[in-house]
């Protein structure tokens, strides 16, 4: 079935299918969100997936009448995709004062289609809700291996819901990488990432930073 296409990918990826990275590409917006006690609960996240990777995702999938596809249609799509995102921590991570979070899978999770590329929504709770205070609040969304490359949009990538009065998001957008490094990676095969462990988180070095800071 077509709709195991970003878990087939992916795994694609571990079983050293792939040579050149990356492979996909994502515009990703986020919102945080904060409880009525002013604690963090988790991250929205809407993550558009370039149209190569649209195109070839939704072949199989039954169109509607417009041409497009309903979001009950791309349902199956959804359900996979964010079963198998599970192994690779939702490619989201975070940290509290320095001290790593912990996700739970994500709920309230669909595709839609518009202007013939794929959004995936979900909500990626906390394990548990996080009284910020005056720590410093680190988010990343990057892929370790660079087969996704993860984009922040252009207009209000990042925003917060709820958040205590006074607190202050900043984000920090990645270098571009250069011609060298696109063609360096262009060169990389799953031996290099498997081969040693700081080659392993190779797409931190363009992780999206947000950053948010309490009085």
């Amino acid at each position: 079935m077509r709709g195991l296409i970003l878990g087939t990918l992916l795994l694609f990826c571990l079983a050293g299918a792939a040579n050149a990275h990356p492979h996909v590409f994502v515009t990703s917006v986020s919102e945080i969100v904060y409880d009525n006690q002013g604690r963090i609960t988790g991250v929205k996240q809407n993550w558009t997936f370039d149209e190569a990777f649209s195109s070839y995702a939704t072949q199989g999938i039954q169109q509607s009448a417009d041409g497009g596809y309903t979001r009950e249609a791309l349902a199956p799509l959804a359900e996979t995709n964010v079963e198998n995102l599970k192994d690779f921590g939702y490619f989201t991570f975070g940290k509290l004062g320095g001290k790593e979070l912990l996700f739970r899978p994500p709920v309230d999770y669909y595709l839609t289609y518009a202007s013939n590329v794929l959004t995936l929504h979900f909500f990626l709770p906390l394990s548990s809700p996080q009284m910020q205070g005056q720590k410093a609040l680190a988010l990343q969304i990057y892929d370790p291996t660079y087969y996704v490359d993860f984009e922040l949009g252009d207009d209000n990538p990042v925003s917060m819901t709820g958040a205590p009065q006074g607190c202050a998001l900043n984000i920090i957008r990645p270098k571009p990488p250069s011609d060298a490094q696109k063609q360096a990676a262009l060169q990389l095969d799953e031996a290099y990432f498997s081969a040693l462990d700081e080659n392993k988180n190779f797409g931190a070095k363009f992780a999206n930073n947000i950053q948010v800071n309490c009085p």
